[in-house]
This record gives structure tokens, sequence and C-alpha cells, in this order.
């Protein structure tokens, strides 16, 4: 239980991907390791706020949709600079891939 709780959360950088429509989305979360379960959840129950996004995963089906990370950022200072680096990192890789904006 310690362990659990002393534990560093790791931001990152992260895409959204329709192999279907040939979409994706980019997006960044202080704590990567769970963000594809959140995202998971608001996309099954129709709660996550991208409606672009809500209405592909309703037309294609959740077996067409994958999550990558794309990039980690560890060891930041602060919480400040993580959130202005992930911000940074997230267009950087929206801009490369063409993305949407999570």
């Amino acid at each position: 239980m310690a362990a659990y709780k002393e534990r560093k959360a790791v931001g990152g950088v992260y895409a959204v991907r329709c192999a279907a429509s040939g979409e994706t989305w980019v997006g960044h979360w202080p704590n990567i390791e769970t963000i594809q379960t959140r995202l998971w959840f608001t996309l099954r129950h129709g709660t996550h706020p991208r409606k672009e996004l809500i209405e592909a995963w309703c037309r294609h089906g959740e077996s067409q949709f994958s999550f990558e990370i794309l990039e980690k950022l560890e060891d930041e200072p602060t919480s400040y600079t993580r959130d202005s680096d992930l911000k940074d990192l997230a267009a950087h890789w929206r801009e490369k891939l063409k993305a949407n904006p999570m």
C-alpha cells in the first residue's frame, strides 16, 4: 500500500486513432498510465467532451479504436513545468500527425 501511494505519476502525450476513418486525436495527461481507462469509460458512456470523437466511436465501434503513448515526461521538477511541457509536446504531436485536439 505504501509503495502504491509513493509511486510517481509520469505525464505524457497520447494518441487515439480510429482505423475505420483514419482520424487521430492527440492529448496529454499528468498520469499517462491511467488515461486510456478514463477515455474508454467516457466514450462507452457518451460523456467525453469531444462530441466528434463520441460520434466516431458510435459510428465505427470500439474495436476500430486504438490507444498509443507517444511520449512520456519523467523527472519534471514542478507540476507547473510539467503541465506547460505537456501542452507544448501535445501541440507538437498534433501538428506532426495532423491530429485533432483531445
